[in-house]
């Protein structure tokens, strides 16, 4: 009997992370075969060439799709996406995988559920049902959903909204957040091993800080990440640590800021392209809070838990945890939510807090459903809501 190919599409350090125990999986299961096709930032040098990351925990590449132009601007990434899907139907072309497992939202995404789709190819598609209103993610998100054959969400209210948008309740699994799955899998560092793998020595406090684009604001981003620059001003003794932005519209803008002012700190502060996932989860369990407006902020750092301070309207949508403290792109009030953050009263009653996000037991779900789950036809109908359950929505 041949074995069921599923093809795993990534185009960031970030999305790859979030779907490493999933793939573990597929990779060990004699009956299934897994195929990457690595694309975007995963094969720019700006973006630090995180493929290699990919290859490093074990696994092949088999095919590589340029997409990403050296150029953030509207009509860059546009024409990115335009060769993506080119790309895309040629690497399926020559793969012919049973199905394509495509994680969450980005452009990437976008361009390769649509060379599957026309290809007949069944997508699997993960993350589906969130919601960040900030960004355009949210239509893209919402677009692999109507494309996608089956759907592996993080949290009921997720599934609900997935439903809502007339897929099928059968097709429709609340396994949780994949990514939990690294903080009960991964060898973690401890302080002193992170401090000399980063080659940077934390302080009290030391703030971990990501601020990406918000790409549906009229505001340029220069304008919010000055604001929080600004607020971090407020704060003379915090070490600090920046991961870079991603390849939105407008990231390089963000970077060259953080960049900038690392600079002029000196040994307080280091930017890192990318820190890796065992760093990254290692890194929340040693810094005092986490800031910018990352979707790890919502989703990672509840469940180890630290504090995070969400500035911005990026991830407005998404299920929150009370660890999380959320505020406007002014440093007053960035300034205002770190203080809380770092207070001893905030600190002590997040030890209690419990993530919507699943237990960190998805990957193992997710990966027997491809292997058991109906592709003979991704033929779907439109599942209409039942009456009683349209007029409470």
């Amino acid at each position: 009997m041949a074995k069921r190919r599923i093809c795993f599409v990534t185009g960031t350090r970030a999305e790859y992370g979030l779907m490493q125990w999933v793939l573990h999986e597929i990779q060990q299961d004699p009956d299934l075969e897994l195929q990457i096709i690595a694309t975007g930032m995963h094969l720019s040098p700006e973006f630090g060439l995180t493929y290699q990351a990919i290859e490093e925990d074990g696994f092949e590449i088999d095919e590589k799709v340029e997409m990403l132009l050296s150029s953030d601007t509207p009509v860059g990434v546009a024409k990115s996406m335009g060769l993506g899907t080119i790309g895309f139907a040629e690497a399926f072309d020559r793969l012919d995988p049973d199905v394509a497992l495509i994680p969450c939202d980005r452009f990437e995404a976008l361009s390769a559920a649509q060379a599957a789709l026309v290809a007949r190819i069944p997508i699997a598609h993960a993350y589906g049902g969130e919601t960040t209103e900030g960004a355009f993610d949210e239509a893209i998100r919402h677009s692999i959903t109507k494309m996608a054959l089956y759907h592996y969400v993080t949290a009921e209210p997720h599934r609900e909204r997935v439903i809502q948008l007339g897929e099928h309740p059968d097709r429709v699994k609340n396994y949780g957040a994949p990514q939990l799955d690294h903080l009960s899998r991964l060898d973690l560092l401890d302080r002193d091993e992170f401090e000399r793998s980063i080659d940077f020595q934390l302080g009290e406090p030391t703030f971990l800080i990501t601020y990406h684009p918000v790409t549906l604001e009229n505001k340029s981003s220069e304008q919010g990440i000055n604001e929080l620059l600004q607020a971090l001003d407020h704060f003379p003794d915090a070490r600090l640590i920046f991961t870079n932005s991603n390849a939105d519209t407008e990231g390089r803008i963000i970077n060259r800021r953080i960049e900038e002012y690392a600079e002029a700190l000196g040994s307080r502060a280091n930017v890192y392209t990318s820190l890796g996932q065992r760093r990254y989860l290692s890194a929340l369990h040693h810094v005092d809070l986490v800031l910018g407006n990352s979707s790890s902020g919502i989703i990672e750092a509840p469940a180890v838990p630290v504090p995070t301070v969400n500035v911005g309207a990026r991830q407005k949508g998404r299920l929150r945890a009370e660890s999380i403290i959320d505020c406007a792109e002014k440093s007053e009030e960035i300034i205002e939510a770190i203080e809380k953050a770092l207070s001893d009263d905030f600190q002590s009653q997040i030890e209690k807090v419990e993530s919507p996000y699943g237990d960190g037991k998805a990957a193992t779900r997710i990966h027997c459903h491809l292997k058991q789950a109906d592709i003979d036809s991704p033929r779907k109908t439109f599942y209409d809501l039942p009456a009683a359950l349209e007029k409470t929505i």
